[in-house]
């Protein structure tokens, strides 16, 4: 078994997960809880400089905010401005404009960061 140390390296991260899966069941303020909480910190730490999750698209961000909130499409009109608009957006063929972006941030608290990055450009105008 390896020391506790900033992990560099898959194998010293899956080495440490099996500790941390070990220690599980190690109850607060005992030695083998201090001992999950510093290997739960150090696979933290690895997996945020080298598992992070990548941001959604913004239409991505929209349909899945659509979900959680049992959104229809006609719902979006407020914020993108109209139904043709709305329809271009979700289907890739119209970039947000600015004041989409901000009535979307405030109204749906979706992530301005989110709604800023690029729009894979994989669907074409008919």
């Amino acid at each position: 078994m390896m020391n506790p140390k900033v992990l560099r390296t898959e194998d010293e991260y899956k080495e440490a997960l099996a500790r941390v899966e070990g220690l599980m069941d190690a109850g607060p303020g005992t030695p083998e809880g201090e001992e999950l909480e510093l290997w739960s910190m150090l696979v933290e730490d690895y997996e945020e400089r080298n598992h992070s999750i990548p941001m959604p698209d913004p239409v991505s961000a929209i349909r899945f905010r659509m979900e959680q909130a049992g959104m229809k499409d006609a719902d979006l009109i407020p914020y993108l401005g109209s139904k043709s608009k709305v329809s271009e957006v979700l289907n890739g063929k119209r970039p947000l404009s600015l004041t989409m972006i901000r009535k979307l941030h405030e109204g749906l608290g979706i992530p301005a960061e989110v709604l800023l990055s690029p729009t894979p450009r994989h669907r074409k105008c008919a």
